[in-house]
């Protein structure tokens, strides 16, 4: 049983078709063919169905009972292939969403690869928070950063903190009050992005059944480019509002029916990889001690801009 054989096994998993297979690993149908029966030879049972003139494979019930097995023999062969790329330095994959890297954690990874770091950083922002679970429960980050709590068996989930979220408008707010109701304000031009699934069902509740929002967008950087209007406005939690105000100057209210909190969790496999522990420790440390600082007062009710 060979890595060549693994993964030409997975593959066939993933696409159903020895001929979609060849055409991914670059290789011919009958060395496809080749490798797989080799790997059952040496297994002692038959992996797939062969139907002749069918166009997709089907796995025999041993063959989907190895799935596992093969991901974890993969998982193992990549684990020992860091340990001999690199003794010194430390690989830390981390999961965790566009609004926490750039909002909260982009200076605590200023700071770990500072001159002389040690460690080098995976960072995969394109996930929402179910998505990291299961990459996390595969080993395919070793640490995420999640808005709310779901029970997997091997992941420890730990409340990392809490923030409020505000109404923001701009330098020429169209409500101008500290407080403000959702009624009050104009939907046609709200910026909107999801927050968490909390938040969701709160603007469905409150706005969504008003009208849709002017631009929705999945980051805060594409929401800040094509921030236009005066009139725009948006509801954000503490860390953005204070990245926002470090690039315009900005009116916050409360909210007078105020949307729940935000809830960040922190989420670890409770059986890391070898290769990972030691990164993992290191930036556990970086972070209790970063995460000590609190989040920066601002003003309600009258113009602001973060100059930190």
């Amino acid at each position: 049983m060979n890595l060549a054989e693994i993964e030409t096994f997975l593959t066939i998993v993933n696409t159903r078709s020895i001929t979609r297979t060849a055409d991914l690993l670059f290789l011919s149908q009958p060395t496809v063919s080749h490798r797989l029966t080799s790997l059952e030879n040496e297994l002692g049972f038959p992996l797939v169905i062969r139907n002749k003139g069918h166009k997709h494979v089907e796995l025999t019930a041993k063959g989907t009972d190895f799935i596992a097995i093969a991901e974890r023999w993969m998982s193992l062969w990549k684990e020992t292939m860091e340990l001999k790329r690199n003794q010194e330095t430390l690989l830390l994959n981390i999961g965790c969403t566009d609004s926490l890297n750039i909002a909260v954690f982009t200076p605590l990874y200023d700071s770990l690869l500072g001159e002389n770091s040690s460690l080098d950083l995976n960072i995969q922002s394109s996930h929402h928070s179910s998505e990291l679970y299961g990459l996390l429960s595969e080993h395919n980050i070793d640490i995420g950063f999640v808005y709310h709590k779901l029970h997997y068996k091997n992941i420890i989930t730990e409340k990392l903190f809490e923030e409020k979220l505000y109404l923001i408008q701009s330098d020429t707010p169209a409500v101008l009050s500290p407080k403000v109701h959702t009624d009050e304000l104009d939907p046609s031009l709200e910026l909107f992005l999801s927050w968490d699934d909390n938040y969701q069902i709160w603007h469905d509740r409150w706005l969504s059944t008003i009208s849709r929002p002017h631009i929705s967008a999945d980051t805060i950087t594409l929401l800040d480019k094509l921030w236009k209007k005066p009139g725009n406005w948006m509801i954000a939690p503490e860390s953005v509002i204070l990245e926002f105000a470090r690039i315009r100057p900005l009116y916050i209210s409360e909210l007078k029916n105020q949307p729940p909190n935000r809830v960040c969790y922190k989420i670890k496999h409770r059986y890391p990889k070898t290769t990972s522990k030691r990164a993992v420790e290191f930036f556990e440390n970086a972070l209790e001690e970063y995460m000590r600082v609190p989040l920066k007062d601002f003003p309600l009710g009258e113009v602001w801009k973060n100059t930190d």
